[in-house]
Formats: structure tokens, sequence, C-alpha cells
């Protein structure tokens, strides 16, 4: 008998049928002798509804409150599937954030998962009751209702398993597993039986959407084993575990994009020091991200050129704070490009196979695609291209390694 943590995302819970069609996969894992707490999400595109509810009312609603509204969506689910089981003749019972509790931080719409008090869930699956906990919220220090931000689902969901000490986590979406890129781009990509947790987490911070950051975080940080399948196809799916699991690790993992990009270059910038903290110190305050920095010698002596990139949907703030700050920094211009992507390979072999950064700048380089910028990291490489290459780019990318079935 194992102990099993369930998570059915949006497009699983969207409509009775939908429901009932994730029951049912509940009631099999109870059959074969499981325990089993399942965590749902809102139905595809209930949150939405809800937030524009809020900003109908107020455009500056209150946090606090927003986060009463938005929660609601997953209540619903846990309800309707807890009866969907117990119609079937499986004893289900909801248990809401409160009920449990998960506590959380007291920051609303982007609350932090504290701990979560197990003992009454945990005896009730023993008893042959299956748990259903709404994800994406908890409760603050203060007793008020909090979220996790969005996609935070899946982050309940392995918070759970860890908090069950669950054998493993399943993660049900309306993909069947991970795949080396998109599919939709390449139609030879390949599904990956097996993948580590930092090959995911740096999958899922560089574009892929198969599993919200902050949960593949958790897992990694709790040895949560994670396992990706579909809602609507049955199959092994993909075993999201430690390195250690996997006996041969691949060179390349998957291949990335991510077009939610905007260059920003600040030309002529005085070249002393403190300088860059000039600039990215008021960003920070701002809370905008930024990504990719390239720090280049200028024409002009004494000057020098910042290129970075930030969330296109921060472009206009980001200029809007670099405009203010222009007499402090004494920089001659600021130039953006909203129109870019980001492409980065990602595998564990990295660490121990020389050249594949040099595959990658060949490969693009003989279809004419231009690099503008280059981060590394230990198992990953990220160039910046012009977004209307994205595409081509990936497509080649994942033939230069090897990747096509």
């Amino acid at each position: 008998m194992a102990r099993i943590v369930m998570k059915f995302g949006g497009t699983s819970m969207a409509g009775i049928e939908r429901i009932r069609g994730a029951a049912d996969r509940v009631r099999r894992e109870v059959a074969n002798g499981n325990e089993v707490a399942v965590v749902v999400s809102a139905m595809a595109g209930e949150t939405d509804r809800l937030v524009g509810f809020c900003r109908e009312a107020s455009p500056l609603a209150d946090r606090a409150e927003y986060d009463v509204v938005v929660a609601s969506g997953e209540q619903v689910t846990a309800g309707l599937l807890a009866i969907a089981l117990q119609a079937a003749g499986t004893p289900a019972r909801s248990w809401l954030g409160w009920q449990l509790p998960v506590s959380t931080s007291d920051a609303h719409a982007s609350a932090r998962i504290k701990g979560i008090d197990t003992d009454a869930m945990a005896a009730s699956m023993a008893a042959g009751t299956v748990a259903v906990m709404p994800g994406f919220q908890g409760i603050s220090p203060d007793g008020r209702v909090t979220t996790l931000g969005r996609g935070g689902s899946d982050t309940s969901a392995v918070a759970l398993a860890a908090a069950l000490k669950a054998d493993r986590c399943d993660i049900y979406t309306d993909v069947d597993g991970v795949y080396t890129t998109d599919p939709r781009i390449v139609p030879r990509a390949r599904k990956l039986a097996m993948i580590t947790y930092e090959e995911m987490l740096e999958l899922a911070s560089v574009g892929a959407k198969v599993l919200q950051t902050r949960s593949v975080e958790l897992a990694m940080k709790e040895k949560v084993r994670v396992r990706v399948l579909s809602s609507f196809n049955d199959g092994p799916g993909t075993l999201v575990v430690d390195e250690d699991e996997i006996v041969e690790q691949e060179l390349i993992a998957g291949v990335a994009y991510n077009r939610n990009e905007a260059k920003i270059t600040v030309g002529g910038v005085p070249d002393r020091p403190g300088v860059v903290a000039a600039i990215f110190g008021p960003l920070a305050e701002a809370n905008v991200n930024v990504d990719m920095i390239v720090q280049n010698i200028a024409y002009v002596a004494g000057t020098t050129d910042v290129t970075f990139t930030v969330p296109r949907t921060e472009l206009t703030l980001s200029e809007s704070v670099l405009a203010k700050m222009k007499d402090s920094i004494g920089y001659a211009s600021v130039t953006s490009d909203p129109a870019v992507a980001k492409i980065s390979v990602v595998g564990v072999g990295m660490r121990s196979h020389a050249g594949v950064a040099v595959t990658m700048f060949k490969a693009l380089a003989d279809r004419g695609i231009n690099i503008q910028a280059i981060t590394t990291s230990e198992i990953k490489v990220s160039v910046l291209i012009a977004e209307e290459y994205t595409e081509l780019a990936v497509r080649v990318l994942h033939t230069a390694y090897g990747l096509d079935a």
C-alpha cells in the first residue's frame, strides 16, 4: 500500500463530466489499496473570471478581500469532486485550507506555505476516506484566507505530499508528460521517462509550462517524487526525481523558449564603480525581475553600455523607473526592443561534457540567427534572439543535440 497525493489542474476540473473522470482515476488508486489525498485547481477559466470581478469592483482591490474571492474557485471543485466520489461509492471528504490548516505567510495573493497540519487528514485517509483539498489557498497568521499566486495549486500538492510523507505526488494535466521541447513546434519531440529536479526547475524557469517553478523547488528541497500525467489518456507519464535515481544522464534534457521577454539597453553610462547598482537598485525596488545582463565597453572613452532583459509586461514600468533616474545615473540613452525571445538548452550532462555552448552557437549561426545576449549556469545555456526566429531556433537546436525521436 502506498500513500499518494493526486493533483488535478483546471482543464481536468472543467465541468462535471471531467470531474467524474478525475473521480474515476482516484477510485482506481483506492481500488489498488492506496491511501489517497487529492488537490484540485479551480475550473479552467474560473480564476480569471473571479480576478475580473475584483478588478471591476475596484482596480485597487484590497488584497485580503481579493484572496477571499479568488480562493472560492478551488473550494467549489473540491466539494464537487468529493460529491462525485461519494456518488460513485467511494468515501470522500473535503478539507479547506483553514480546516487543516495550511499555514502561510501574510503576503496576500503571493503567500508562501509555512506548514500543513495533516494529523486529522491522515487519520481520515487511514480509515479509508479520500481527502480532497483545494489548492492555491491557506490561512495567514491572523486567520485570513490567503492565496499562493497563479499556478499555486502545484505547490499546494507538493507541500501536502511532503507533509503527509507521501510516496509520490501525481500531477494530472492536459499533457501526458515532460517533452524534450514543445511538441506543437517540434512534432518529433520525445517524452521523457524521467527528469531530474534541477533540469525540471531550469526548464520551468525559462519557459516550460508543465510545472510551476515553486512546486519544483519545493519538491527538490523535500525530495518529493513527482509524476506528470495526462488527465485524459492513460500512460506512465514523466517522473521528476533526484539525480541519483537516473542511471545514465542525457547530455541535454530539453529545449525551452520564452516569448515574454523585452530587451533594454542603457547607453553611454559613466564607467565608474557603483553605476550598475544605481541602475538595478531602483528596478529591484519597483519589483522588476531582471534576467539576462550584458555590459560592454562603449566606443566613447569612459562610458559603458548595459543591456538586460525584463518580462515584457514590465517594460513600461522599467522605462519609467530609468527615466526618473536619468540625472543621477548620467546615461545618454535608453532603447528597448519587445520583439525578442529567450531560447534555452538544459541538461545535467553539461557538467561533464565540453562544447555544449559551441554546438548551440554554431547551429544558430548556420541558420543566420543572431545572438543578442548570452547567460549560462551549470546546467543551462540561454540566448536572446529576435522573436521572429523562435520556432526555427527551437527546431534547429532540438536536431543539433540529437533530441528528435
